[in-house]
C-alpha cells in the first residue's frame, strides 16, 4: 500500500504516472547493463526526468548535472558515454538517475555487484550519506550479509520466495530464530572469532515450480518433523518486539542451541 492505494493492482499507466520514479525508484543490479551504451550518461538522466515531470530540457539538464555532482561525479562529464566511466562511476550515475524525481523510496538491487571492495565501500558510503541528507527510505536487496550489516536498520530473510524471518539487524544477526537465518549467519566468517572452517547448509534450494509441502525449508532443516512437512508455519512474533519468524521450532532455535553443529 502507498498513500492508501494498492500498487499491486494499480493500472500500468497510473503506476507509471503516479508512482514509478516519482515515489519509488530503483537502482538496478549491474550498472554496466542498466545504462544504454549508445546514449550519453547525462541525457539518460534527463530522459527519466522529462518522462515523469513537466519541465524544459534546459531545467532537466541543470537538475541532472546537480545530481551527478551530488553523487560525486564532475558535472562536466554529463556528455560522456557509459564506456568512459569506471564501474564505480557507472553505479553512481545509476544512483543519480534513481534520485531524478525526488522519490521517497529507493529500491537498490545488489548495488555493489561486480565492484571491487574499495569501490563497494565508496558506493555504500555515498548511499548512506544520501539517505541521511535527503531523508530517503532505502530497500536493499543483496546476498552479502556484510553489506546489510553496514547499511540497514531492519532485515527480512527470504527462502524459496517467502520471508522466513524479519527484525532489526541486531536481533537477526545477534539471535536468529529461524534455522535458515541461523545457518546464513554462521556461514559468514567472523574475523573476531577463533579460526575455523566456514559452514555451509546441506542440500539444495527447492524447485519453486513444485515447492515442498508445509515449511519450504523442511527438506534441509535438522529440526524438521511431521508438522513441518505438513503445515506451513505462521509468520509470528518471537523474542523482541517486531522480531518475526515463520518457523514451528523458533522457540528451540531461540534458546541458542547450535542446531547446525548436530
Amino acid at each position: 500500500m502507498m498513500d492508501g492505494e494498492d500498487i499491486l493492482h494499480m493500472p500500468e499507466e497510473a503506476f507509471r504516472q503516479n508512482v514509478r520514479w516519482s515515489k519509488i525508484s530503483m537502482v538496478f543490479q549491474g550498472a554496466m547493463n542498466a545504462l544504454n551504451p549508445v546514449h550519453r550518461v547525462g541525457e539518460q538522466i534527463v530522459e527519466a526526468i522529462l518522462q515523469h515531470e513537466e519541465m524544459s530540457h534546459e531545467a532537466a539538464v541543470e537538475r541532472a548535472e546537480s545530481l551527478l555532482d551530488l553523487v560525486g561525479i564532475n558535472p562536466k562529464r554529463f556528455g560522456e558515454y557509459p564506456h568512459e566511466f569506471s564501474g564505480g562511476m557507472k553505479q553512481r550515475a545509476v544512483i543519480a538517475m534513481s534520485l531524478a524525481c525526488h522519490p521517497s523510496l529507493i529500491i537498490a538491487d545488489e548495488p555493489t555487484t561486480a565492484l571491487d571492495v574499495m569501490v563497494q565501500a565508496q558506493i555504500l558510503k555515498a548511499m548512506a550519506e544520501l539517505r541521511a541528507e535527503l531523508d530517503l527510505s532505502m530497500m536493499l536487496i543483496t546476498h552479502d550479509l556484510s553489506v546489510i550489516a553496514q547499511t540497514c536498520d531492519s532485515i527480512a530473510v527470504m527462502y524459496a520466495g517467502k520471508i522466513v524471518e524479519y527484525g532489526s539487524v541486531f536481533d537477526v544477526y545477534g539471535k536468529p530464530v529461524h534455522p535458515y537465518a541461523m545457518g546464513l549467519v554462521e556461514s559468514f566468517p567472523n574475523i573476531h572469532a577463533e579460526r575455523s572452517a566456514v559452514r555451509s547448509l546441506p542440500g539444495f534450494p527447492p524447485n519453486l515450480l513444485a515447492p515442498p509441502s508445509g515449511c519450504r525449508f523442511h527438506p534441509r532443516c535438522p529440526l524438521a518433523d511431521e508438522e513441518c512437512m505438513q503445515t506451513e508455519p505462521a509468520f509470528r512474533e518471537v523474542g523482541n518486539s517486531g522480531h518475526m519468524a515463520a518457523c514451528h521450532k523458533a522457540e528451540i532455535v531461540q534458546q541458542g542451541v547450535d542446531i547446525w553443529a548436530q
